[in-house]
């Protein structure tokens, strides 16, 4: 329970220490959760349980969950259990509805049919090669092949794994960068609503 209020609720109004620890896991898992989300839509064409098919009453849910988050909170330990799971339950929805739409800014980016996906990758397997080639064939002489094929390869995989690591850090990004909205908008409405009108927040 500690670890969810914490995941959820946020520095500002968890009493738990989650947010003094480092998170490098959650972050990664949450990084190849959205990868597996976007790869089955972009594989059948079709959306996971609706995530990624963000139409314009997610974006007024988002932004109602958003704005009613601090008074959602601010009294969150003085509520019977059952009101607890209620907020922890808002707070899944609304990381949800972050995923929806990290999902919908992703999809339209992979503009490669699957279908068409073998050859693209072939293409640019044998352009990258050759491309190297050409490059080292006027110095390397009778080796250019051997070191473009090498040097092609080696472009290949740097390619692979820096987009393996986009794939995982951009979704962070985002949620993060959602956090941090989340974190400034209630610190203000802390400070200039919450404690002058509803003193004892906790």
């Amino acid at each position: 329970m500690d670890y969810a209020e914490g995941l959820f609720l946020g520095k500002l109004w968890s009493d738990t220490d989650y947010e003094n620890r480092r998170h490098v896991g959650l972050f990664i898992i949450y990084g190849f959760l959205v990868d597996i989300i976007v790869l089955y839509n972009y594989l059948f064409g079709k959306t996971l349980i609706g995530i990624g098919n963000f139409a314009t009453w997610q974006h007024i849910l988002l932004a109602i969950l958003f704005l009613a988050c601090p008074f959602l909170c601010f009294r969150y330990y003085r509520m019977p259990l059952w009101g607890k799971l209620l907020v922890l339950l808002e707070k899944a929805l609304k990381s949800t509805l972050i995923i929806s739409f990290t999902v919908s800014i992703i999809i339209p980016k992979l503009t490669v049919k699957v279908p068409d996906l073998q050859d693209f990758l072939i293409n640019y397997l044998n352009g990258t090669l050759e491309t190297y080639t050409e490059k080292f064939q006027a110095s390397a002489g009778s080796f250019s092949t051997v070191i473009g094929v090498l040097a092609g390869g080696v472009h290949v995989v740097f390619v692979f794994i820096i987009g393996l690591l986009a794939a995982v850090i951009v979704p962070g990004v985002i949620y993060i960068a959602f956090k941090l909205l989340q974190y400034l908008y209630d610190m203000a409405i802390n400070k200039f609503v919450i404690k002058r009108f509803f003193p004892g927040r906790k």
